[in-house]
């Protein structure tokens, strides 16, 4: 809005305001539309159904592989469905694709031995067990965001048979690279890490607060300029309907399981494993140099929790992946996935991705190395 509004802004801008006091809202946030076709400990999956569709109706074979998205632990599900006409699965599924979702629900304080293993081993293989099955398919195209890219991409490693695609969108891989966290790499590392495994032991995990918190922190100036941003911009409805669904998704952080968080703090904070291909879990080292499926991974060029750098690294720690494309899209951590640019930027990339690696599984194929780099 102009610094002296024209009489069409001001006009916009009191019609947003009077159904934003009446209605409550202007984001359309109602859900897609879903069926649960399985049900366990930490995960409820989900298939999003094509208008009309029953929800008794059973998937089955379709023309396209079904398509199973990942999110993080500690962030809503709703990420991939923030709201009508910027929703992942609303794109996805008008592409043709069959469409799931596994859903950890909320993380409770008896949940706090659960550590990245109970996901990777057990979560996501029988979400995607479950997925096969309702779709009648062999193998299942993953889609994570941040960490749930992270683990989607170690069930590719550990279960390569099930995953005939893996596309990861501001997934970090090396934590060195991070502002957020270089800053406090010291008091991370203060007495061998002792500190920060009292602190997360004492509250079983980190609190869906302190979680929500820190997504505030990487987007500092935002956070701070936000009543101006509203201000300046009242007669812009889509705008306003995106930050309404933004905010509704910051309220729905969800807390990360102690033990979880410890690996994520030891391994990947303070060792910064990944950033060598690897991750020890236990006893366990699971490699990245597994992983045989080709990968897709996308930065945000404004995140500010994943930055460029530390998401494409991974580009040098998947010698055997059939093939890697890195890519950058415009967008902070969420909005890379799901902002208002990202049906003309990132899902363009995601759609030629799962349509190229739909024609085959490169689980049986010969390793061979395709880097590109896509502005």
């Amino acid at each position: 809005m102009d610094l002296i509004p024209t009489p069409d802004q001001l006009g916009a801008a009191t019609a947003n305001v009077i159904d934003r006091v009446l209605r409550g809202h202007l984001a359309d946030l109602r859900p897609q539309p879903s069926a649960i076709v399985h049900e366990g400990p930490q995960r409820t999956v989900r298939r999003y159904l094509r208008p009309g569709e029953e929800r008794g109706h059973r998937g089955g074979a379709a023309a396209k592989p079904p398509v199973l998205l990942v999110p993080p632990l500690a962030a809503p599900a709703t990420c991939f469905d923030l709201r009508r006409g910027c929703s992942v699965a609303e794109h996805l599924l008008a592409a043709g694709h069959p469409t799931y979702l596994v859903d950890y629900g909320p993380i409770a304080f008896c949940d706090r031995n659960l550590g990245i293993e109970h996901w990777i081993d057990d979560v996501i293989p029988s979400a995607i067990d479950a997925v096969r099955r309702d779709a009648e398919a062999e193998s299942v195209q993953l889609v994570g965001w941040c960490l749930g890219g992270i683990m989607a991409l170690l069930v590719a490693a550990e279960s390569p048979a099930r995953v005939r695609s893996v596309a990861l969108v501001a997934s970090p891989f090396d934590t060195s690279e991070v502002p957020l966290v270089a800053p406090l790499r010291p008091l991370v590392n203060l007495a061998g890490g002792s500190v920060g495994t009292a602190a997360y032991k004492l509250l079983g995990g980190a609190p869906a607060p302190l979680v929500k918190r820190v997504y505030q922190l990487a987007g500092f100036d935002k956070y701070v300029m936000k009543p101006f941003t509203l201000a300046t911009n009242l007669d812009d409805r889509e705008f306003l309907a995106q930050v309404e669904a933004v905010d509704r998704f910051m309220g729905g952080m969800l807390a990360y399981p102690g033990r979880t968080f410890g690996q994520i703090y030891h391994r990947m904070l303070r060792r910064n494993d990944l950033a060598e291909g690897r991750i020890v879990l236990g006893d366990r080292t699971i490699e990245l140099a597994q992983v045989r499926a080709p990968v897709l991974s996308i930065a945000g060029d404004g995140d500010g929790i994943a930055p460029r750098k530390a998401v494409h690294r991974i580009a040098q720690l998947l010698p055997n992946a059939a093939e890697v494309k890195i890519a950058t899209a415009p967008g902070g951590h969420l909005g890379v996935l799901t902002g208002r640019a990202a049906r003309r930027t990132t899902w363009p990339l995601i759609d030629d991705f799962l349509d190229v690696t739909a024609s085959a599984d490169g689980s049986d194929r010969a390793p061979r190395r395709h880097l590109r780099a896509v502005a």
